[in-house]
């Protein structure tokens, strides 16, 4: 082989390589897309919007100065005109809801066109209905679907798993289902073929649990608790309603906090809107008596899982670092608990 056919050679060897490799490295990026349906930049993360990367400091330019590069000037945080959470009161829950969600930049902030959104309330018995305050504000849930619909959600699906009667029975007796109807949403009765075990990467002590494959697959979860005691937690709010979407929920008391915060790393929720329209202040989860549930008449709503919480806990005279899974999540860096730190708007309707 002559030298000018053996340099062609090379050339076209490495040119078929880089080729190669460029296909097997989008493969790799797309199948790691599909797997951890991560969203880019420009998507709401549990604690925000993403922060674009930083542009590259000149000194680490092989051969360049600060003065050869032109760093281009950082834009504002998409989020940054919003506040970080908002608490909107004395009003009919449709309109606690609307305004809340207004304050963070509406609904069309979290829900585009064309998703598939899951809202994931607290349906968890079938022998109360709302007034006692045990699930989720049938009016709250309505409001939630009517307003991801009229942001351009393809579908919105509503769904619990309750530990306490059958689905069907709880989504009736809880009249969680006629306002889902009506606003134009479909219930969905979780069915146990289709938990699928799922890694949780992050996670500190639980590794992997069974999850509903609609949650893992939705574009937008919103998470829709009521605020309620809880013997065992203390209180269930938005990490705690997540239990709803994991098949086995008993294996998760045996180190509660912890795992929940775990959870909430693999299940990630964009918008949490907080049901204190009617809270159970005691003999919580499941209630019956009309004399534990105080009306508050307040939503309290954040892109933030555990400012969310931390901010309902104070609802029910509890500092968010006496809640183990607030304490857990914002170790592991979900979210801040310093109510003092956030940016809140407070809105009186009344």
């Amino acid at each position: 082989m002559t030298e000018l056919s053996r340099r062609n050679f090379l050339r076209f060897l490495a040119a078929s390589l880089g080729s190669l490799g460029s296909i097997y490295l989008a493969g790799c990026l797309d199948q790691d897309k599909l797997l951890s349906k991560s969203f880019s930049a420009d998507k709401i993360t549990p604690t925000g919007f993403e922060p674009a990367p930083a542009a590259l400091d000149a000194s680490t330019q092989p051969g360049s100065t600060a003065a050869d590069v032109e760093v281009p000037t950082a834009s504002p945080s998409p989020a940054a005109s919003y506040p970080d959470l908002a608490v909107a009161r004395s009003g009919e829950p449709e309109k606690m809801v609307r305004a809340a969600v207004e304050a963070l930049g509406g609904m069309k902030r979290f829900v585009k066109a064309g998703d598939v959104v899951v809202v994931k309330p607290n349906i968890c018995v079938s022998y109360h209905t709302y007034e006692y305050a045990a699930t989720t504000n049938p009016w709250v849930v309505g409001a939630v679907v009517k307003m991801a619909l009229e942001a351009g959600a393809k579908r919105v699906k509503v769904m619990d798993f309750p530990f306490g009667g059958t689905a069907e029975q709880a989504y009736q007796i809880s009249g969680i289902q006629e306002a889902v109807q009506k606003a134009g949403g479909k219930m969905v009765v979780m069915s146990g073929i289709r938990f699928v075990e799922t890694d949780i990467p992050a996670g500190l002590d639980l590794k992997s649990a069974r999850i509903y494959d609609e949650v893992l697959n939705a574009d937008v979860l919103i998470n829709v608790p009521i605020a309620k005691n809880h013997e065992l937690a203390r209180l269930t709010l938005g990490m705690k309603n997540l239990m709803g979407v994991i098949y086995n929920r008993p294996a998760m008391h045996a180190n509660l906090g912890q795992r929940l915060a775990d959870l909430s790393t693999r299940v990630k929720s964009h918008l949490v809107i907080i049901d204190a329209v009617r809270m159970l202040m005691a003999h919580g989860p499941t209630g019956g008596n009309l004399s534990d549930v105080k009306k508050a008449d307040t939503i309290i709503a954040s892109p933030n899982i555990v400012s969310a919480d931390s901010y309902a806990a104070t609802l029910f005279g509890i500092q968010p670092e006496k809640l183990t899974y607030v304490k857990k999540g914002q170790a592991m860096g979900l979210g801040s608990s310093n109510l003092e730190e956030l940016r809140i708007k407070e809105i009186v309707l009344g």
